[in-house]
Parts: structure tokens; C-alpha cells; sequence
């Protein structure tokens, strides 16, 4: 019996050794693997963890960049819009600091028909509203005394139920004007100027009188009110009245409208009487409405211009009705 104990010691002693051996081979292959694999997957973990966060900044930066940009041509825009409401405001007060100056000055009357008064292409009908409009008064200033305050002064121009009424002048070009108020001083309301390729005595087939239109409704501002119907339900509305040095005025109104920036309507000089009468029936036919209003080769046009948008002009004719010289 001793004997068969012995024998299994024997057997089992080098097999728990064997054991104790496997054991330790085993454990000392793990932990050569923990030294070799968790180092590696930190260092990779590192890796795409660079790989991700790297981009993501890149795109906070640019994000952030964006943003500055257009901060800065946000407030760019705002400070040029801020400077130009402020001297807009000053042209206006300016403006109207002047245009009070004349009007404290400058008496504006109404002169009765005399000797000295002539109707104009005298119609033959007599249903016409040509004989309505020639009753109206005409309106005499003093332009000498106008003259004083501004040498290239031509005239005064009244429409009525708008608030032009103001006195007109006349420059070597169509530019000087348009940025300089009736005292010379810089101004980008500008003043109410007579077209240069004009005579003064306003003897050419088609006159033109040019003004910015005014968001205050100085100047031309107002002229847009002949394209309302209210404004043209009211006949009493259908006339200009000028005054000059040498005579006084009386116009009838027979077209408004707005159109695209062109050439045409301004034109002053006609090869034939046939061009002329191709103009005539053109701007009359343009007309918004009909102010029952004949015209002939004879007419003596008037013409007002004014801005409606930066592409298109408020355009208002008028034919010449009666004059009286001075």
C-alpha cells in the first residue's frame, strides 16, 4: 500500500510542478502581452484622437474668422450709412435754409390779364379745356432782384399742388447743378436748372427743367404726385406758371409718365416739322391719362424731369398756352 502512495506522489509531484510551470508560462505571456498591446492601443487611441480634433479646430478657427468678416463689412456698411444719413440730413437743412431766405425775400404775384397778354395756338374748339386753363392768372417775380443772390438765375417756376416753387437757373453744362444749391454752395440736393442746350427765353420747340426728386419733397421731390390719379382727378393741378425776365408764362399740362433712363424725350432739336410732330404724338401717346389735349407743329413744349428710381424719370409735359411780356 506504502508503496502504491509513493507511486502516486511520485505521479502527481511532477505533475503539479508541471502545473505550477504552465501556470507561470501562461501568466508571464499575458503580461508580456499587456506590456505590448495596451501601450500600443494608447498610442493609437492618441493617434485618432489627434486626427479628429485637429479638423475640428481647424474649422472652429475658420468659423470664427467668418464671423470676424462680417462683423467688420457689417460695421463698414453701417458707419458709410450712418455718414451719408447725416449729411443727407444737412443738405436737406441746408436746403430749406436757403429756400426760406429767397421766399422771405421774394414776392411771388399774380398778374390779371392786360394788353400785354397773347393766348398761345389758340384752339378752335371750344369743348377744348384750352379755353379753361387760359383763365388762370399768370405769376410775376422779380428775377433782377433774384438775380442778386445768383447771377445764372433764368426764371421761377410754380406747379401747382406740388411744392415747386422755386427759382430756376441755367449753367454752362448739365453737371454743375446737380450737387450745388441755388447760394453755390456744395450740396448733393442740388438746384432746379434749366437744360444748357436751352435759350433762356425758353424759344426752343421742347424746354427742360431738371431737379433731383427729394425724399424730403424739396426740389422735384414732389412731381411724382402728378402720376396719382387724385392728383389728376383735380384740373386745376394741369398748369404751370413761369416767370422770366422778359415775359410771364402760362403752360397746360398734356402727358405724365415715368420711363426708363433715355435720351429721347429730352431732345431739343428737330431736322423737320415732321420729327417734331413724330415727337409730339410719342410723349403724348406715353401719357398716363388723357388730358384732352391737342397739339400741333406750333406748340412750344415744356418739359420736366425729375428721378422716379435710379433706372427710370418722372417725365411731365406742357404745352405753351399764354405769355405775357414784362
Amino acid at each position: 500500500m506504502k508503496d502504491d502512495y509513493d507511486k502516486i506522489d511520485e505521479e502527481y509531484v511532477p505533475r503539479h510542478a508541471s502545473f505550477d510551470n504552465y501556470f507561470t508560462e501562461e501568466n508571464s505571456k499575458i503580461e508580456e502581452t499587456k506590456k505590448i498591446d495596451i501601450p500600443n492601443n494608447i498610442n493609437n487611441v492618441e493617434n485618432n484622437k489627434d486626427k479628429i480634433i485637429k479638423p475640428i479646430k481647424k474649422k472652429k478657427k475658420l468659423k470664427k474668422r467668418v464671423w470676424i468678416f462680417l462683423m467688420i463689412i457689417f460695421l463698414i456698411i453701417f458707419l458709410l450709412s450712418l455718414i451719408k444719413i447725416i449729411f443727407w440730413a444737412k443738405d436737406n437743412k441746408d436746403t430749406k435754409e436757403v429756400v426760406e431766405n429767397i421766399k422771405n425775400d421774394i414776392i411771388i404775384e399774380e398778374k390779371e390779364d392786360d394788353e400785354n397778354t397773347e393766348l398761345v395756338n389758340k384752339e378752335e374748339d371750344i369743348t377744348s379745356d384750352y379755353w379753361y386753363y387760359i383763365t388762370f392768372p399768370l405769376i410775376n417775380v422779380d428775377i433782377q432782384k433774384l438775380k442778386e443772390k445768383n447771377g445764372d438765375t433764368i426764371g421761377w417756376i410754380n406747379v401747382n399742388n406740388t411744392n415747386i416753387n422755386y427759382p430756376y437757373v441755367q449753367s454752362s453744362d448739365n453737371n454743375y447743378y446737380l450737387n450745388h444749391s441755388y447760394d453755390k454752395t456744395y450740396n448733393d440736393a442740388g438746384w432746379v436748372f434749366l437744360d444748357y442746350r436751352n435759350n433762356s427765353a425758353l424759344t426752343d420747340k421742347n424746354n427742360i427743367i431738371y431737379a433731383h426728386s427729394r425724399l424730403d419733397k424739396t426740389m422735384f421731390g414732389s412731381l411724382s404726385k402728378t402720376l396719382k390719379s387724385d392728383w389728376y382727378t383735380n384740373k386745376d393741378n394741369h398748369i404751370i406758371r413761369l416767370s422770366t425776365e422778359t415775359e410771364n408764362t402760362l403752360w397746360q399740362i398734356f402727358s405724365v409718365y415715368k420711363t426708363p433712363v433715355e435720351s429721347y424725350y429730352i431732345t431739343t432739336n428737330f431736322a423737320t416739322d415732321e420729327e417734331y410732330e413724330n415727337f409730339l404724338n410719342t410723349i403724348k401717346n406715353r401719357s398716363l391719362y388723357n388730358f384732352n389735349t391737342n397739339l400741333t407743329k406750333e406748340d412750344r413744349v415744356l418739359t420736366l424731369s425729375t428721378c422716379y428710381s435710379d433706372t427710370e424719370r418722372t417725365v411731365v409735359h406742357a404745352k405753351l398756352i399764354k405769355r405775357s411780356t414784362r
